[in-house]
This record gives structure tokens, C-alpha cells and sequence, in this order.
């Protein structure tokens, strides 16, 4: 598989990987069967009761708050025949009742009533045995709520690893964040890796891709407009991971792609937190937190922090995905801006957003030309910055040279590949011994 998909030393991974069913059905088992995936923020579900319904791959699961505070999360198919258990997308229940047969369950997961269960099984079926089908893990990054459904995963702290020294800033020592929902929600024709590749690491298709966007807005980023100019040299940086997850960084951007007098009460919210955050947390740090991150969490869980929007990329089939959109947003931010915050989010990154639909074409035409019996047989370049990536002394991760790189998409296929060709969580911890060494050696 290695061979075939993806190229560690040079930066290259083949085509067919963006159209193939075989492919997404091995990656539903040993990606999506083994990652921590993203599945809601504790702001969705705070009381007792409240659950949203997600996905984890192609499962439904429902994930609810307990009594004692706690969230878990349970495939959302009864244990009698299968069916679907919720068919709604949230709201708060003390338990669930299955259309079909009358199998209740409390928020739990329990299985607490059967019709007619003395008459019909003679009291010999167990309820204890019977519970929902529980997902493996579940914990909490400063509020956001991810799952695994493989008991011998590292902990969600071990894996995220390198970026949470990034996402710290905004995330929690900025006052914490909170997303608004519910989540917009669409189809697109695309592989779920198209998307979620781009968010790790592609500045380069900015200037070109949303030319139109950047020319009739006034965002931060409007002098990239056409390609007519780079980034200066220091503007930013990329990362990459251990396990696949990766981040862009854009130097003193926190307006991101708002524009008009918004960006300049963005800028000046950022620049006053940035001051405080300096005497708690010292000045790099403080930096990043007013800085433009674009990352994934690996595999589909992709954010713009100062743009502010929140996705998850739930993959239907080879060549469908489910596009979830929260809007994500500081707490302590005015609620006057924050409003104003949220309405440009949804013009910009929303479903129907102008920025989106740029994407949404692209990450369409690469998965569709994937299909091609020669193209899908090709190799695609990552190669960009390829010489250029190193251990930092200060900075976590493997770092890249420039903002404009290709060192975290790099970094995310090197772990797609690892997982693609183990068989359990020990043998991908073995390939990754010297993860680093992999990325920083590799040449064109």
C-alpha cells in the first residue's frame, strides 16, 4: 500500500486515493475505525439530556450529556434490528425509543424496556447485554468533544501532540472559545481528503483560487489577489505533527477574511487581548493567538481561528462528503461583535458562503478526475518547501520555511500512510519512531 499510495521521501501520493471505493472502505476501518474524531463542543450540550446526533465515518452516533455531567456516545442503531434510533439532529431526552419494535434506552445507553419481554423472550433476555453500542473514548480539548472507537488509541492529549502548543492561545488561554449552532450542513461531490488537505496546509491557492473574493473584499489578504504578490518573507509558517495534524500560520492576521469596519474592530479586540495575554503567556505565544491559524486535526476536522469557522468533513462514500460548518467564536467577545462576527462567517465560509464555493469547486474537480482509468494511476506533487523542513528550537512539530508550503501536507499523508499499512495502534507508534527524520530527509 505504502508503495502504491504514497511517496514519504519525495512528497507524493497518487490520485486514485481522491476517487477509490476500495481505498475509503479500508479507510473507514483503519482511519476512521482507529483516529480520535471530532463529534460536538461542550457548548452544544450543556445540560443534562442534551445530545446531538453525528457522524464518526459512515456511522450515526448519538452523543449526550449524563447525569453526572460526563458525555457519551453510542452508535445510533437499536440493538434489536438495527434501525435508526434518533432521527433527530439535537435536543434533549431522557432516553430514546426505537420507531420499530419499542426498544427503549435512558441517555446511558442502558437498555431499560422491551414490550412484552416476560411474555415474548420468558425473561431470558439480558438487558445488561443489550445496551447501546458504546464508542471506546471519549474526551475533551478546552471544551471540544472528540471520540475513537479503538480502546488501544493514545490519549486525545497524545495525539493531537505538537499543535496543542498552537491551539492553546485561542483556545483556551484567550478566555476560551464556543461554537454556534446548529451546524450548517451540505453535500459536496468531493472525497473527504480533498478538503481536509487543503485546510492543513494551503496557503498557495489563495491569491488564485479566491481572486474574485479578495478583490471586491478589503481583507488582510487582498494584496494576494491574482497572485500578484507573495507574502513577504516572515509572514508565517507551517507545521505538521506526529499524527497527521498540521496548521498554517499567518503572522498578525486575526481579522482574516472579514473586511469593512468589522476587520478593524476585529484587529482592535485582538491587539488589546494580545497585550494581556503577553504578561500571562509571553509575547510568541501571545502572537499566535492574534495570528491566522488554518489546520486539520487529523483526518477531517479543519478550522480558520480568526476567520472563525469550524468543519467537519463526514465522508458519505468515495465521492461524496458531508460538509458540518459551525461558526467559532472567543466568549468574551461583545455581543454586538460577535454578532456581526457570525453574519460574515456565514457570508464567507457558510454553506452558501463566497469563499466556500471557490473551494467546493476545486475539491470537486480534483476528486472527479480521479476516476480517470490513466489519471488515477499518476502521482500528485507536494513537493513545495520540500528542502526547507526542520526541528525548530522553539517551535513544536516539523516545521516548514515559509507561510506558502506543503510541509503539512506532507506531514498528513505521511501518517495516512502509516495507518493504511498497519493492522493496530502498535504498529503505526512503531512507524512513527522517527516521523521527523521521515519528512526532514525527503527530496525532490
Amino acid at each position: 500500500m505504502e508503495d502504491k499510495l504514497i511517496n514519504i521521501a519525495q512528497g507524493k501520493q497518487r490520485h486514485e486515493m481522491h476517487a477509490s471505493e476500495a481505498i475509503f472502505e479500508q479507510e473507514m476501518d483503519k482511519v476512521f475505525g482507529r483516529c480520535w474524531l471530532f463529534l460536538t463542543h461542550e457548548s452544544l450540550i450543556p445540560n443534562f439530556g442534551d445530545y446531538v446526533v453525528t457522524r464518526m465515518g459512515t456511522d450515526e452516533v448519538i452523543v449526550s450529556r449524563q447525569r453526572d455531567g460526563s458525555i457519551k456516545a453510542f452508535l445510533n442503531t437499536c440493538r434489536h434490528r438495527g434501525a435508526q434510533l434518533c432521527p433527530n439532529e439535537a435536543g434533549n431526552a431522557r432516553g430514546f425509543v426505537c420507531a420499530y419494535h419499542g426498544w427503549a434506552y435512558g441517555s446511558n445507553g442502558d437498555l431499560q424496556s422491551v414490550p412484552f419481554d416476560e411474555q415474548l423472550y420468558d425473561g431470558l433476555l439480558d438487558k445488561c447485554k443489550n445496551s447501546l453500542h458504546e464508542v471506546a473514548k471519549i474526551d475533551s480539548f478546552y471544551g471540544f468533544i472528540y471520540g475513537c472507537f479503538d480502546q488501544d488509541a493514545p490519549s486525545l492529549s497524545d495525539y493531537l501532540g505538537d499543535v496543542k502548543w498552537y491551539l492553546e492561545p485561542y483556545m483556551d488561554l484567550s478566555g476560551g472559545v464556543e461554537l454556534i449552532g446548529p451546524p450548517g450542513r451540505c453535500l459536496i461531490a468531493a472525497n473527504w481528503k480533498t478538503p481536509s488537505e487543503n485546510f492543513v496546509g494551503d496557503a498557495y491557492h489563495v491569491g488564485w483560487t479566491h481572486s474574485s473574493a479578495l478583490r471586491s473584499g478589503g481583507s488582510i489578504f487582498s494584496p494576494l489577489a491574482g497572485n500578484s504578490v507573495l507574502p513577504p518573507e516572515g509572514a508565517g509558517l507551517q507545521i505538521t505533527s506526529k499524527h497527521g495534524s498540521g496548521l498554517g500560520v499567518l503572522w498578525d492576521a486575526y481579522a482574516g477574511v472579514h473586511d469593512g469596519e468589522l476587520a478593524n474592530e476585529l484587529m482592535a479586540f485582538g491587539l488589546a487581548k494580545e497585550q494581556r495575554l503577553i504578561k500571562e503567556i509571553g509575547a510568541e505565544r501571545a502572537r499566535i493567538y492574534r495570528s491566522h491559524l488554518n489546520g486539520t486535526i487529523f483526518p477531517n476536522n479543519s478550522f480558520l481561528t480568526c476567520s472563525g469557522i469550524f468543519k467537519a468533513w463526514q465522508p458519505r462514500s468515495a465521492n461524496s462528503t458531508e460538509v458540518f460548518s459551525w461558526v467559532m467564536v472567543e466568549k468574551d467577545m461583545p455581543s454586538d461583535l460577535k454578532e456581526a462576527f457570525t453574519k460574515s462567517v456565514h457570508r464567507t465560509f457558510g454553506v452558501a458562503g463566497y469563499w466556500e464555493s471557490d473551494d467546493n469547486d476545486n475539491m470537486e474537480s480534483e476528486t472527479y478526475m480521479a476516476k480517470g482509468h490513466q489519471a488515477k494511476k499518476k502521482m500528485l506533487n507536494s513537493q513545495m518547501g520540500i528542502s526547507g523542513d526542520r526541528i525548530d528550537p522553539v517551535l513544536p512539530g516539523v516545521v516548514g520555511k515559509s507561510a506558502i508550503g506543503e510541509t503539512s501536507y506532507r506531514g498528513y499523508y505521511r501518517f495516512y500512510g502509516d495507518l493504511m499499512n498497519s493492522d493496530s495502534w502498535a504498529e503505526v507508534s512503531a512507524k512513527g519512531d522517527n516521523w521527523q527524520d521521515q519528512l526532514i530527509k525527503a527530496t525532490v
